[in-house]
């Protein structure tokens, strides 16, 4: 397998289907959000990127889940294995694209997880807590979370409950199996990623991106489910409800978007210190170029 890593708007979404379109492969994505039907823009799908010279290059992981479902870890695995079983036999080298760093860990490392219930209790005990303090809590634990997705207070709770139940029982641990990858990471100049993820808030604003989330709440789907999913569904569901202006949220979000990429890398390179070799390459770099030397590194993998 070949693993593409990176943080937003580092290109590494093109980088895989031209890859896959060279390879005649197909890309199982690592992104938590766009498993989500409906919520296209926010999460940022491009599915453009994936039509390579009039061919659609296949994609698995992407619309698989609706709005307002709280998709879980535990069913990641799950979906992962049947897609990369399903390319597999098909005699196919899959490629796992994305910047969501535990979902990609938690396959690479083969975490073996079973799933966590509610705590009713634990919940009630956390729900005065900022963002902050449980940001906090969540790091005394060393194992599964750190904070790279955790941008609102139901998911710092979540991820809380996670830990806390893995600490306090003994769990029947679902067998992974190990998997081998060639890890390229798409390494951007932190200036230039800045500046590409400006660029990129306000086309999606200009594209329909409030319209969508307005279309989502509609749909009957609750804010609080909204804002549980974090960085454009939080701020533009806090502006279309009155609790901030175009502004606030503008500049809120941009902030918090700048501040996630931040967290991806600190992800990837606690990945390097955790001992998976990540062959970085410049986001500048040609995509022919970038091909080629994948190509290289494949052979020497693979030998």
């Amino acid at each position: 397998m070949i693993t593409i890593l990176g943080p937003t708007a580092s290109g590494k979404t093109t980088f895989a289907a031209h890859l896959a379109d060279n390879l005649h492969s197909e890309i199982i994505s690592a992104d938590s959000r766009q498993i989500y039907k409906s919520m296209d823009i926010g999460t940022g799908k491009d599915l453009s990127d994936y039509v390579i010279n009039d061919r659609i290059i296949p994609y698995h992981l992407i619309d698989i889940a609706a709005p307002g479902y709280k998709y879980n870890l535990f069913e990641y695995q799950r979906d992962f294995l049947n897609a990369y079983n399903d390319i597999a036999s098909r005699n196919l080298l899959p490629i796992l694209c994305g910047g969501t760093g535990l979902y990609i860990e938690s396959v690479l490392k083969g975490y073996r997880m079973t799933p966590v219930p509610e705590n009713t209790e634990l919940r009630n005990e956390l729900a005065g807590k900022s963002l902050e303090e449980l940001t906090d809590m969540l790091k005394q634990y060393k194992t599964l979370h750190n904070t790279t997705d955790v941008d609102t207070c139901k998911r710092a709770i979540r991820a809380i409950e996670i830990q806390r139940y893995y600490k306090e029982h003994h769990v029947d641990e679902r067998t992974f199996p190990q998997f081998k990858s060639l890890i390229i990471g798409i390494d951007i100049d932190r200036e230039l990623r800045r500046e590409k993820i400006s660029i990129r808030l306000k086309k999606r604003l200009e594209e329909g991106m409030i319209d969508e989330v307005k279309g989502l709440l509609k749909s009957g789907i609750s804010p609080e489910d909204l804002i549980y999913y974090g960085l454009e569904y939080k701020y533009l569901t806090l502006y279309i409800t009155g609790q901030l202006n175009y502004e606030e949220m503008f500049t809120q979000l941009e902030i918090a978007i700048h501040q996630f990429a931040k967290r991806q890398m600190t992800w990837f390179r606690g990945m390097e210190r955790r001992g998976f070799t990540i062959h970085w390459m410049d986001a500048g770099m040609p995509t022919e170029n970038k091909i080629e030397l994948t190509k290289d590194l494949l052979d020497h993998f693979e030998s």
